[in-house]
């Protein structure tokens, strides 16, 4: 594999992880379009390595937090309340017990859709409706008003629907930050609440999906050293890039700018 291919992957891999435009979407149009092959899957694997170190450094202090308080001997003490009480008056333990069962759908639904996504990433025009279906969900956002529930508020059954929605987005196309951000907009989260719970949702997601990848890898060989290593430095940083400019699009309300390109995206796919 060439450095100037892993450094385009990387690009990609960076910029349409986080951004509302789906970046299993834009992989089966590069590929389609530009007779791009896939790439190597323990190199796939490199990319979300890169990705995941990414929100692992900008939600550092969040991870950090529930890192801390999960093992501190303070947090397993049971006075007068039972376990399950005294765990869930601790924000950080009860965010993780959250993660959790967000997880759960997720990954009921990824496996369940699995085997049909491998099929509908051979189908540019599914690809092309799917992406209509994310600017839609996008566009929808423009006329919420700021406020709305914070964490303290987050119930289970939020956690649920937007684990759900990130099961969905195993399918090219839609995209899982602008799929979870917006379900979480829509159950009645504020937009830093429902921002930082869809990427750190995403994280048992991502590990998830390497683990899946791993041993096929292992199997099929290593790329150069050095274009994995370009690759997921270049990941990382544009993704981190990609993050902060999603993040703060979010918090200023204007998640549904996204929406026109990925209906010009859709177009494209449609009229290939």
């Amino acid at each position: 594999m060439e450095i100037r291919y892993a450094a385009v992957l990387g690009i990609i891999q960076g910029l349409t992880e986080f951004l509302p435009v789906s970046s299993s979407g834009h992989l089966v149009l590069f590929q389609n379009l530009f007779g791009l092959r896939e790439p190597e899957i323990f190199f796939d694997v490199s990319l979300h390595v890169g990705t995941l170190v990414a929100i692992c450094g900008f939600f550092f202090k969040d991870i950090r937090q529930i890192a801390k308080t999960l093992f501190s001997v303070s947090t397993w003490s049971v006075r007068e309340n039972s376990l399950w009480e005294s765990l869930c008056q601790k924000p950080e333990m009860r965010l993780l017990g959250l993660i959790l069962v967000g997880t759960v759908p997720t990954a009921f639904l990824g496996l369940l859709f699995w085997p049909i996504a491998e099929k509908v990433f051979s189908s540019v025009q599914i690809v092309g409706i799917m992406l209509f279906v994310t600017g839609v969900l996008l566009w929808l956002t423009r006329g919420l008003k700021r406020g709305g529930r914070n964490a303290a508020q987050f119930t289970i059954r939020d956690a649920l629907f937007i684990g759900m929605i990130q099961g969905v987005a195993i399918l090219p196309g839609i995209s899982r930050s602008g799929a979870t951000i917006v379900i979480g907009l829509f159950r009645g989260l504020n937009r830093e609440t429902a921002v930082r719970y869809s990427f750190l949702l995403s994280i048992p997601a991502i590990l998830g999906a390497m683990v899946l990848e791993l041993g096929e890898a292992l199997v099929s060989g290593f790329p150069p050293a050095d274009a994995l290593l370009v690759g997921t430095f270049i990941a990382a940083a544009v993704g981190y890039a990609a993050l902060k400019l999603l993040v703060q699009a979010v918090k200023k309300g204007r998640l549904h700018v996204f929406a026109p390109y990925c209906w010009l995206i859709g177009v494209v796919a449609l009229v290939s």
